[in-house]
């Protein structure tokens, strides 16, 4: 909405500037005292959650750990993990065609920096979608409910379309036959359609898992050390995510866990 004491458009939401061919004639645009109203609006549509509303790129916190043993090399993860984001963001839509798919323990940021690169980019003009796997797939059986007045493909539709998809927390569920047949035909379709995705998850490749494990304190590795990502999506999704995102493998302590940790102290 606009601002009611604005001097520029005197509340309506409109200011007259200049017409493009030089002539006397002045167009009406839209006022900069409407811009965080737009920008809310922007973010609402995208399906961004008002808990990950003030990620960005600039407040993604990369000096955490360096007072502590082993924290230089957690630090140079989180660092290198932005810098990739930040040329993926920089670049956009000239990433030839791949996306990013964020991997590594709980707490490490992830969805921070997928939703702070995905933020920045609606606001640029692009389409974007946010969707924690999860509540996607709940969304896609409650539409099977015959008192339901939503479809199927009234919940796939914007997802397999849209320009950018953020896929939170991907593995999350337990890996039926019906789960993966869903995100397989998600992921397919996107992939077919040179369509980007984002994609965050706490499952890890093998040799990823054990390099966790080797780096991070005993106990702080959240990390499942009997399913992979393999296992929890099938091989084949797996395989083909392989050629639709950049990994961007992040290994640190549990952010939540270290603040907490101080919270104790200080009180």
């Amino acid at each position: 909405m606009a601002q009611a004491d604005c001097p520029h458009c005197n509340g309506t939401g409109w200011r007259l500037v200049p017409a493009d061919d030089g002539s006397a004639t002045r167009a009406a645009v839209r006022c900069e005292c409407s811009a965080p109203d737009r920008s809310a609006r922007l973010l609402d549509r995208a399906r961004i959650p008002k808990r990950y509303e003030h990620c960005d790129l600039s407040n993604f916190d990369v000096d955490i750990y360096s007072s502590e043993s082993g924290g230089a090399a957690w630090d140079r993860s989180l660092e290198q993990a932005r810098l990739v984001v930040q040329g993926f963001v920089r670049n956009f839509p000239q990433v030839e065609e791949q996306g990013l798919l964020l991997m590594g323990p709980c707490g490490v940021g992830k969805t921070h920096l997928a939703v702070a690169a995905l933020k920045e980019l609606v606001l640029r003009g692009h389409e974007g979608l946010f969707y924690d796997y999860r509540e996607l797939l709940k969304e896609i059986q409650s539409s099977y409910n015959p008192v339901n007045q939503t479809t199927e493909m009234d919940v796939l539709e914007p997802v397999l379309k849209a320009e950018l998809l953020l896929l939170d927390d991907l593995g999350a569920s337990k890996p039926s036959a019906w789960a993966l047949e869903t995100v397989g035909h998600i992921l397919n379709s996107r992939y077919n359609e040179k369509r980007i995705t984002l994609i965050t998850t706490n499952y890890l490749d093998g040799e990823s898992a054990q390099h966790a494990r080797s780096v991070l304190p005993s106990g702080e590795a959240v990390v499942n050390t009997e399913d992979s990502l393999a296992d929890r999506v099938g091989q084949r999704i797996r395989s083909r995510l392989y050629e639709m995102c950049r990994t961007v493998e992040v290994f640190a302590r549990d952010y939540r866990k270290v603040i907490r940790q101080a919270g104790r102290l200080r009180s």
